[in-house]
């Protein structure tokens, strides 16, 4: 096995040269020493301990949460010649002693496990006896009580540096704000380790919010626009929400599966597969699905509910475009989520510090989505990073947000709650500021108020704007022994006052989705005068081909940027194809053929 991790760089896994500190945390790690790591999703965290794991004498133990990320990156490391295996409670007993004779022996470079399994007695009594490379804690900030995916079976990894002194430890997350990360090393004992942040942008995702108007034809509207047969992912809040999205996009031809927590487990484990291996599939599910994906080619993640944190929004999304092609992050959101979620809130079971602090980062991304200015900006300056000039790439940016002067109607809408005494929701406020005379406005005397009829000059939607930003500027509440009624605070005060006045962004209702839309292409070929669909087309058939023979995802043969190199480059030979990114020495020796065999029944 080469030594030098420049060579195994290039000769196992293909690439010509690393990307931003990777060689700085490689090497720190080869050397034994230990890290906190933090890299936007597609960033290259992995070769951060696998190249290690390879240099290093011993076996690389990575700590994974998921099975299925255990399973997938198992494969793709061994279709690069790397000997890895996982242990889980998927295997045989038979395959956990062939898993467990290989640890012992010195024949694995890199073993996978959660660390529930890590901690069993069986698994603590092999590794004792075992020569170890180093830990891997992935996925690190499920180890903090603060972060947006606490998982307390983490906290066992603790005891690591216990069991395992001379051993180094790099934790490694996408996402983790400064408490988060403050967190991660108090409870790994990581205080005197560096840390190797990298920026948090990725600048092939365009980031757009837009208000909710009919959830369903907006994002109808954008899949025909932008992504109709594309790979993605749609979040939504709820279980049956999942369900009958998933349902409604198969009605309109999209190849859509649900996945959550409700479904069975061989049923989940069947439709993340589908997804992972076939081209084109879209998963609608809950927050249960998504953690550590591997698919490069996710062309959009879609949020059809709030998320309930920036951190979380920011994991989320990051799971599209991670081979580096232009990719979209689109939500749709309302008032209502917002009254769900704070009442979610309330009613957990959480301490008062905890519901505290998962309040403010609601608001924080209620804020978010109420921006005039730059999104990537606020976004990365959320996690303490600072980007001089707006992004170009969001929806604030591609089309400038108009604000208005909206002082008199914050104090109609603020005098309306008052007057009604603080116990209605937004719908219920907006019928009577526009006049309606329905029973139930009758019946509580609201039609004789001073506030009925005076935003009758104002619309539905645009009510429905006001409310929503008066609530993401705290200057409503939401309460929360109710059932979702607004209530004023003590910034409402000034405004109604005529001491403060307000300016709103100016939100523009969306057009109604036109049947027949001609779908625009997602990724269009980057040098047309180079490009061939044909044989695009074609190497994609080749890689599912050989995919489905080995039943692993097509994109453990090859990235799409790999064949997108071979349709512009167009090697005739080995010698040429070894210079196409992504192409190591098995691959190179499993594939090169194959793909050169394509290559020539399409002559440029």
């Amino acid at each position: 096995m080469p030594q030098n991790i420049h060579e195994v760089l290039h000769r196992v896994f293909g690439f010509p040269d690393f990307l931003g500190q990777q060689e700085a945390v490689i090497e720190h790690t080869v050397a034994g020493g230990d890290s906190l790591v933090l890299m936007p999703t597609g960033g290259g965290k992995s070769l951060c301990y696998q190249i290690p794991a390879i240099v290093r004498d011993g076996v690389g133990v990575v700590v994974s949460p998921l099975i299925a990320l255990m399973r997938d990156q198992v494969e793709g490391l061994r279709q690069t010649g790397v000997r890895a295996a996982c242990l889980n409670s998927t295997l045989s007993y038979q395959e956990v002693l062939e898993v467990e004779s290989a640890v012992q022996n010195g024949r694995l470079d890199l073993l996978y496990v959660a660390p529930e399994r890590l901690f069993g007695e069986r698994t603590l009594e092999l590794l004792a006896r075992t020569r170890l490379a180093l830990f891997a804690i992935d996925e690190a900030h499920c180890v903090s009580q603060w972060g947006h995916d606490f998982r307390p079976e983490y906290l066992q990894l603790s005891a690591l540096r216990e069991h395992f002194p001379d051993i180094p430890r790099i934790a490694l997350t996408a996402t983790a704000d400064e408490p988060t990360r403050r967190e991660i090393v108090h409870r790994l004992g990581l205080t005197r380790a560096p840390q190797f942040v990298s920026g948090f942008d990725r600048p092939n995702i365009r980031y757009a919010v837009v208000p909710k108007n009919r959830a369903r034809q907006q994002f109808q509207r954008f899949l025909e626009e932008h992504h109709r047969g594309s790979a993605g992912i749609v979040y939504c809040l709820s279980r049956r929400r999942v369900d009958d999205t998933a349902e409604w996009l198969r009605g309109t031809g999209v190849d859509a599966l649900p996945y959550h927590a409700g479904l069975g487990a061989e049923v989940r484990r069947r439709n993340q597969d589908r997804f992972q291996r076939e081209d084109g599939v879209v998963i609608v599910a809950t927050i249960a699905f998504g953690m550590g994906i591997d698919k490069p080619d996710v062309r959009f993640v879609a949020h059809l509910d709030l998320p309930k944190s920036i951190e979380a929004y920011y994991q989320e999304t990051g799971r599209a475009g991670r081979d580096g092609e232009p990719a979209d992050a689109w939500m749709v959101y309302g008032l209502q989520e917002v009254v769900t979620l704070r009442q979610m809130v309330e009613g957990s079971s959480a301490g008062d510090q905890r519901k505290r602090l998962e309040v403010r980062k609601l608001d924080a991304m209620l804020g978010y989505c109420e921006l005039t200015t730059c999104r990537r900006q606020t976004l990365l300056a959320y996690f303490g990073e600072t980007l001089p000039e707006r992004c170009g790439n969001c929806d604030n940016c591609l089309t400038p947000v108009a604000s208005w002067d909206a002082t008199e109607a914050s104090q109609k809408a603020l005098s309306c709650v008052y007057r009604t005494g603080q116990r209605f929701g937004a719908g219920y406020l907006t019928d009577v500021l526009r006049g309606l005379g329905n029973e139930r406005i009758r019946s509580f005397g609201h039609d004789q108020l001073p506030t009925h009829g005076v935003g009758a000059d104002i619309d539905p939607y645009r009510w429905r704007s006001v409310f929503r930003q008066l609530v993401a500027r705290g200057l409503l509440s939401v309460d929360m022994e109710g059932y979702g009624s607004l209530r004023l605070t003590e910034a409402s005060w000034p405004v109604l006052r005529g001491e403060e006045e307000v300016l709103m962004r100016q939100d523009v209702r969306p057009a109604r989705a036109k049947a027949g839309r001609k779908p625009k292409e997602p990724l269009p070929p980057p040098d047309p005068a180079t490009w061939d669909e044909s044989l695009w087309e074609a190497l994609r058939t080749r890689r599912t081909e050989l995919a489905k023979a080995q039943s692993v995802p097509p994109y453990v043969i090859f990235h799409d940027s790999t064949l997108r190199e071979m349709v512009h480059h167009r090697p005739h030979t080995l010698e040429e194809f070894a210079r196409l990114s992504g192409v190591g020495e098995t691959k190179l020796s499993r594939y090169g053929d194959e793909f050169l065999e394509v290559i020539g029944e399409h002559p440029g």
